[in-house]
């Protein structure tokens, strides 16, 4: 049995997912988006950290799978994104997971199909995937999928981090 949260960072939504694997089946055991409150930035990445640590103290995952940065055409944006992913492998690291990176384009590949695959068919392709009886929010779809990915072993798309 293989647990394994999946992200999807953001600046103002991180998506999160703990995908269970047992062989060759895979089950939601939980998915949720954190959203960071507070008056400015430092205080929405220590609420980000924070939140994300009590996520990883009762799920206990063995290893994290986290989508890479995608860099836009916004440079500010980008920044914003970076601070957000740097939190997330400095919270990651602080347990001593594993940290698996995977591209947005490899998430999409493996889910859908293409790599150029819009939010709405990555929603739909994991509520089938897992059989859910509703869908997620798309952040956390996003990190189910991030998830999903890490678990069939996508492997050129797949970079340890360090």
């Amino acid at each position: 049995m293989t647990r394994v949260l999946g992200i999807d960072p953001g600046s103002s939504a991180t998506g999160w997912a703990l995908v269970i694997a047992t062989g060759n089946r895979h089950r939601l055991e939980k998915a949720g988006v954190i959203r960071p409150r507070g008056a400015d930035r430092p205080v929405r990445l220590a609420d980000l950290a924070a939140r994300l640590d009590e996520r990883i103290v009762s799920l206990s995952p063995d290893v994290a799978a986290v989508e890479l940065a995608f860099s836009g055409r916004n440079p500010r944006s980008g920044l914003v994104l970076a601070e957000a992913r740097g939190v997330i492998l400095a919270t990651l690291g602080r347990h001593g997971l594993p940290v698996c990176g995977l591209t947005p384009a490899a998430v999409k590949s493996a889910v859908v199909g293409t790599g150029r695959a819009e939010k709405q068919q990555v929603v739909f392709m994991v509520v089938r995937l897992l059989g859910l009886a509703k869908p997620p929010a798309r952040d956390a779809a996003d990190a189910i999928a991030v998830a999903l990915t890490y678990l069939r072993g996508v492997g050129s798309t797949r970079a340890e981090l360090s």
